[in-house]
């Protein structure tokens, strides 16, 4: 085995993404998330840097580094695609696709579909062609997802699905659905679950979007009154749902866990704004003690969490995984993101409240960022959820 040359593989990656990440492309994307590129045959790129950044990096494979080549991936290393982020955030290169697909569903597909599955969905995900929505929670089954009722009968060579899917974000916009069912509620309920793909144009399927505080629209709800889902889109077998939904949910909290990386950074630092909005005081700090003390806390907050994480990411190199270390992550990192962007909006004083875009649009997206912050700490897992978790499978602590 080659042996790789982690330097010339920095330097040539840094050469490439200065001649080929257009300007534009440089620049923190809105935080209404108009700026990203999420792909799919519903999508509308705003402009021709965004859809010659997706393409230049999806040829290479970079849009999902540290897939295998073979279905079209990057082919890197941990280490490697550590580099490549590095480097494009150096440059403030954004993401040139994002989505559940790249996210979640691919990385399920890698350990438990078939081959035929993953040569049919991998490629279109990394191209940016197709774009995936999660159907996983209903009414009553959210953080007891395991309660979920919409039900699969068998029907031979396809399932006839029915029942309500919630919180689906993009359904609107996206191409196909991988969906949480039930085939058999007969036994334990994690055991009667199971996971399938099918495209949201299937004759049954109904979406409808739900309006937010923000003024958007991306979370949905999808009915699904007889939908025909053919048995070649079972992914995994039949009962085998469960298992491979909880390892989506390891992919999305990792995914979640860093997301402070990936969202677009302000124009000024916490400490700019402070001075521009508060001001000093004679001796030169901030005149407001207690924000003082406050911004003080969360950039302490902030820099222990990227160590932790820089320190996992290094046994993970050297072969010693701990799992338990997702559900950490993720609830340390969602609740930093809510925290910080308070933080940011409590700075702003009576600014933080302005919502016009047009007259005050830095300030009304730092309010926006706060609302969406919010939202975090909910989806894949509440913080609640995830303590519970963290107190039981880290911490061992007594059920009672």
């Amino acid at each position: 085995m080659t042996e790789i040359d982690y330097d010339a593989f920095r330097a040539e990656t840094r050469t490439w993404l200065e001649d080929n990440c257009p300007a534009s492309m440089r620049t923190p994307p809105a935080t209404d998330r108009s700026d990203n590129v999420m792909g799919g045959s519903k999508f509308d790129f705003k402009s021709e840097d965004q859809r010659v950044w997706l393409e230049r990096m999806a040829e290479r494979g970079w849009t999902a580094p540290e897939w295998p080549e073979q279905y079209g991936g990057g082919g890197l290393d941990p280490k490697q695609a550590k580099i490549l982020r590095k480097e494009m955030a150096r440059l403030n290169c954004r993401a040139p696709l994002i989505g559940h697909g790249l996210w979640m569903l691919g990385p399920a597909l890698l350990e438990y579909g078939s081959e035929e599955q993953k040569l049919q969905h991998l490629p279109s995900i990394i191209n940016g062609s197709v774009r995936w929505c999660q159907g996983y929670s209903e009414p009553g089954a959210g953080s007891d997802l395991a309660s979920l009722r919409c039900k699969a009968e068998d029907k031979g060579d396809h399932y006839l699905v029915n029942g309500q899917k919630c919180w689906t974000s993009d359904g609107d916009k996206a191409d196909w659905m991988f969906c949480l069912v039930r085939t058999d509620d007969s036994g334990p309920k994690q055991q009667g679950i199971s996971f399938v793909l099918f495209p949201m144009d299937t004759p049954g399927v109904a979406v409808r979007p739900v309006p937010l505080l923000t003024g958007e629209s991306h979370f949905c709800d999808t009915f699904l009154e007889n939908v025909v889902v053919p048995k070649e889109n079972l992914v995994g077998k039949e009962g085998e749902g469960w298992t491979i939904a909880k390892a989506l949910l390891v992919h999305e909290r990792n995914m979640m866990s860093s997301m402070d990386d990936t969202m677009p950074a302000p124009p000024k630092s916490l400490v700019e704004y402070a001075i521009e909005y508060v001001g000093l005081n004679e001796n030169g700090r901030l005149r407001d003690q207690r924000l003082r003390a406050r911004m003080v806390s969360q950039m302490m907050n902030k820099r222990a969490l990227d160590l932790t994480q820089s320190r996992a990411f290094e046994e993970g190199m050297a072969g010693v995984l701990d799992m338990r270390m997702t559900s950490i992550f993720k609830y340390a990192g969602t609740e930093n993101i809510k925290d910080n962007t308070a933080l940011l909006v409590d700075v702003l004083g009576h600014s933080g409240f302005r919502w016009d875009a047009e007259e005050h649009y830095e300030e009304t997206q730092r309010t926006a960022a706060w609302m969406n912050a919010l939202s975090f700490t909910i989806a894949g897992g509440s913080s609640e959820v995830q303590l519970n978790v963290i107190a039981k499978r880290s911490l061992e602590l007594p059920q009672q």
